[in-house]
């Protein structure tokens, strides 16, 4: 069990005063992040030219995927921030939050819009250590927040292995 310096009353009651706006909070981001990274997602001709390993999930899959994943980054990030002890702690999980988001969306931008592949796996690499830095830091709060940011994990994980792929198959320039 993580031990809090705040007793458990004073974590409720703070949580109380804020009422909806962490939930609101939460969701925004969540929803922002997912429509500028699609906005930023092409499947044009560039994409379907692209040779694509045979263990690539249909093109149709990554929606609810990503659905899915945003869902649980931002209940993940709601049970962190509010079971951080202090003002502090809160800033630091939404920085890298944020950092996170920026990442996410910059790989999209980098792989569909600017057709780099190799750029973006070079970024990948930052953004799935961004999402390790989110489930360490949420995880020392929140158990269950930790566990919930594994999916985002695993699944940048083989976004990476599959962005390497398709960069061994279409080498650029």
């Amino acid at each position: 069990m993580i031990e809090h310096p705040i007793p458990a009353s004073a974590r409720q009651e703070r949580q109380r005063r804020l009422g909806w706006r962490p939930i609101l909070v939460a969701v925004a981001a969540a929803c922002g992040v997912a429509v500028l990274g699609a906005l930023a997602t092409d499947l044009g001709d560039w994409y379907r030219q692209l040779r694509r390993p045979a263990w690539q999930p249909p093109d149709w899959l990554f929606g609810p995927v990503w659905t899915l994943i945003y869902g649980l980054t931002a209940w993940a990030g709601l049970r962190a921030w509010r079971a951080a002890p202090d003002t502090g702690a809160r800033r630091r999980l939404l920085a890298l939050y944020a950092v996170n988001g920026l990442l996410n969306i910059l790989w999209s931008v980098l792989f569909f819009t600017l057709h780099r592949p190799d750029w973006a796996l070079l970024e990948g690499v930052f953004f799935w250590a961004s999402v390790l830095a989110m489930l360490v830091a949420s995880a020392r709060h929140d158990r269950l927040a930790g566990w919930l940011l594994s999916p985002y994990l695993a699944w940048v994980g083989f976004a990476l292995a599959l962005n390497g792929a398709i960069l061994r198959l279409n080498p650029v320039g």
